[in-house]
């Protein structure tokens, strides 16, 4: 046996071998998932609140399931929000941008990487947010903008705090300029958030990148972050090759922009319903505080001007 007839032997080995590996598909669809351990049981995932008991890994989740952990199960009123014509742009690469959003919405179940939500945390209403990593990396596109825009403004319009879980790879490309207009339109809309005293809370989780760490991911009162997730603008490597200079292991973790000052505190996902209720009620009560010392100054400012008069 020569050469070249060894080589095309081992090329069809590599084929079979390829062959029999389950799609992407199959292995979603699988009740089994891999972390640090190897393979492991979802259902004992799930009950771990998606967290690995070994390594400590937060993995992704849904809307619903954040909602689930945090608000407790369907302790929540999903709002529907705008949804904008799809595909402005005719945008085709090596398959339509129509195409993707369909695959986007089967996959997820979800109109938009964007799920809004009125509830209650501790007693205390409010309107929240979160992204699906799943559908299209969590891209920001106009009904992504249009579904945050529309939770600010049911939290003015019922005075209520928004809390917003990022889990994004930043502005969606297949929109170009009207995805990167979502950055302005956004934190505009957080500034009418907070004229009117409302509290805004952000929790980056793994991973938000981008356009909405850029943006709206970073303007919150209080900004937390799930251990281990990835929280960056630019991508490592890109850095890496900028500076040229090897940089830390745990380099864009939550644990990194915490040390160096970017964000407030990384939260256990066990513990995130409570320390978002505790921080709530602390700067609803300093609200008031505020209020009651201006109502009482208007009323003292009328009383002299009455006695003047």
């Amino acid at each position: 046996m020569n050469w070249i007839t060894k080589v095309l032997k081992f090329g069809e080995k590599i084929k079979t071998v390829i062959k029999k590996r389950p799609s992407k598909e199959e292995t979603e669809n699988s009740n089994w998932t891999t972390c640090c351990k190897g393979p492991v049981l979802k259902k004992e995932l799930e009950e771990n609140l998606w967290v690995c008991d070994a390594c400590n890994k937060h993995h992704r989740i849904n809307c619903k399931q954040r909602f689930d952990i945090v608000f407790g199960k369907n302790n929540y009123k999903i709002l529907k929000t705008p949804i904008p014509i799809d595909d402005p742009l005719n945008w085709v690469d090596s398959k339509s941008y129509k195409d993707r959003l369909k695959t986007a919405r089967k996959k997820t179940g979800q109109e938009t990487a964007v799920m809004i939500v009125q509830t209650k945390i501790k007693n205390i209403n409010i309107t929240a947010g979160a992204f699906d990593f799943s559908f299209i990396g969590g891209s920001v596109g106009a009904a992504e903008g249009e579904a945050i825009i529309y939770g600010i403004q049911n939290a003015i319009d019922n005075k209520q705090p928004f809390v917003l879980f990022t889990a994004s790879g930043g502005m969606r490309m297949f929109e170009s300029i009207i995805a990167l207009s979502q950055m302005t339109r956004v934190t505009l809309a957080i500034n009418e958030l907070k004229k009117n005293n409302l509290p805004y809370i952000v929790v980056l989780c793994d991973a938000s990148a981008g356009g909405t760490v850029a943006s709206f991911g970073m303007l919150a009162d209080i900004t937390f972050a799930e251990p281990g997730a990835t929280v960056a603008f630019a991508g490592k490597r890109v850095i890496q090759a900028t500076v040229k200079e090897e940089l830390p292991p745990d380099f864009q973790t939550s644990e990194y922009v915490e040390k160096h000052g970017f964000i407030d505190c990384v939260i256990e996902r066990k513990d995130l319903s409570e320390k978002i209720a505790s921080i709530l009620s602390i700067l609803l009560k300093k609200n008031s505080d505020i209020n009651s010392e201006l109502n009482e100054t208007s009323e003292n400012a009328g009383t002299l001007t009455k006695a003047a008069s």
